[in-house]
């Protein structure tokens, strides 16, 4: 999975504060509030979390949390949920069964929110000025309202202030390993707590049988993730003897699941973690002689495939790559070949808003990636490549479910998380950005496709 967010304001050029197993810091990990969300610790390593520990000070982020303050509570008076502050005052729409935000340190909250928008929001939860029983709840409320929250004079404005991704983190050859380890290499056994036995971190398809999607239970998600896997497979026309460029190896279930109907895989992945689990899984599996995974960057890939296929991981390729991710598929294309890939998508008039955006999840979560549109990419192949969008299949409330499941799980497991030596700040900050993500594909701000391109001549 590659998530980002928009909206984001500036925000300290730090290190992301994920790049490591982390130190618990304060309480115990994995100490859990009523709301079952890990409660923050009394005290917060500056070192660790140097946008976290403390909220800003000073005159101006005085002047401008007052000012953050006034507009966020005339967003939230007309918005459906409750907003409860520590006097007992309570603003919001929302009436019984509504999401409710509950503020513990509201000047805190202001302050972090006048300094950096979007990513205070997120450094505020993680730190522990806000609470929620419902997080997605309030979250989706925030996703379904992104358009109207800020003024549109003051809209115009946004280019002024909003940081743009520091150079260290564009996805160029020499810095595209270092962002995805952030991510990726944080540790196998922290996926393994929250993921099903297959290991897929992106999107299941789950079947219709199983009744309404916001219901499904966790059993039903090993099987869904492979029907997704299998629906790839089949439409990029993977069968046996089919050459198969993997580009982005996750965990292998897609590698083995191809190599299982007879083809020959090549897989490409950047994190060393992942690479060394899938390698295990293939071997065991018996198909270590079918399925080659490289610690290589899909630009540097040669060679000649009947199929390609890509789960999830244009969101990390960066929005002035886009090209040559394509050109590169289409390159190494047989003649007759398919390509089918899965994307996160987001609105193109948004993308285009926010293209040159520093958010909240670059900063902690997503170093470099940026979600398309459906129309962006349909755009670039048609411009720079031979290849053409044939067929694709929205499937966002599947991710929606798929996210609530990982959610469940990771709370589940928040003593084992502890015990693998992450903090309840970085719990707290992995269960914000599922939630966040969830409340993205609730409220039908995101999407997540399965694209089949090809090279076939328009019919005249």
């Amino acid at each position: 999975m590659t998530m980002t967010d928009e909206n984001g304001t500036a925000a300290a050029q730090v290190p992301a504060a994920t790049s490591a197993r982390l130190p618990l810091a304060g309480n115990k990990a994995g100490g859990d509030n009523a709301a079952g969300v890990p409660a923050s610790p009394a005290t917060i390593d500056p070192e660790v979390w140097p946008g976290v520990a403390h909220a800003p000070s000073g005159a101006k982020a005085v002047i401008a949390g007052k000012a953050a303050g006034l507009l966020f509570k005339a967003a939230v008076r007309r918005l459906p949920l409750q907003v409860a502050y520590p006097d007992g005052s309570v603003l919001g729409t929302g009436g019984p069964g509504a999401p409710v935000m509950t503020m513990l340190r509201p000047e805190d909250f202001e302050r972090r929110i006048g300094d950096n928008g979007l990513i205070g929001l997120g450094e505020s939860f993680m730190a522990g000025d806000w609470e929620a029983s419902d997080l997605a709840g309030v979250l989706e409320v925030f996703a379904a309202s992104v358009d109207t929250l800020i003024p549109k004079p003051l809209q115009t404005l946004r280019t002024l202030y909003l940081p743009r991704t520091p150079r260290q983190e564009r996805n160029e050859e020499q810095n595209t390993r270092s962002n995805i380890s952030r991510h990726y290499d944080l540790s196998n056994e922290l996926f393994a707590n929250f993921l099903d036995t297959t290991m897929s971190y992106s999107s299941a398809l789950f079947p219709r049988s199983e009744g309404a999607l916001d219901s499904v239970p966790w059993e039903a998600l090993a099987e869904a993730q492979q029907a997704k896997i299998d629906r790839l497979l089949d439409k990029a026309g993977v069968r046996s003897g089919t050459r198969l460029l993997e580009i982005g190896t996750g965990w292998g279930e897609l590698a083995l699941r191809a190599a299982a109907r007879g083809a020959t895989v090549y897989s490409v992945t950047l994190s060393s973690e992942q690479r060394a689990l899938a390698q295990e899984r293939i071997a065991a599996a018996g198909y270590a002689d079918k399925v080659t995974v490289a610690l290589q960057d899909y630009r540097a890939v040669e060679g000649e495939f009947d199929a390609v296929v890509s789960v999830e991981m244009i969101e990390a390729v960066g929005y002035e790559y886009w090209p040559i991710y394509f050109q590169t598929i289409d390159r190494v294309l047989a003649p007759g070949g398919k390509v089918a890939i899965q994307a996160i998508t987001m609105p193109h008039g948004r993308m285009l808003a926010t293209r040159n955006a520093y958010t909240w999840v670059h900063k902690y979560i997503f170093p470099g990636g940026f979600l398309p549109s459906v129309r962006a990419i349909e755009g670039v192949t048609q411009q720079h490549t031979t290849l053409r969008v044939r067929e694709r299949m929205g499937m966002g409330d599947h991710y929606a479910a798929t996210l609530r499941l990982w959610e469940e799980r990771f709370m589940a497991r928040s003593q084992e998380v502890g015990e693998l030596g992450f903090d309840a700040v970085f719990q707290r900050m992995w269960l914000f950005y599922l939630c966040y993500s969830r409340a993205g594909f609730q409220s039908g701000y995101l999407d997540v496709q399965q694209i089949v391109l090809d090279r076939r001549e328009a019919q005249l």
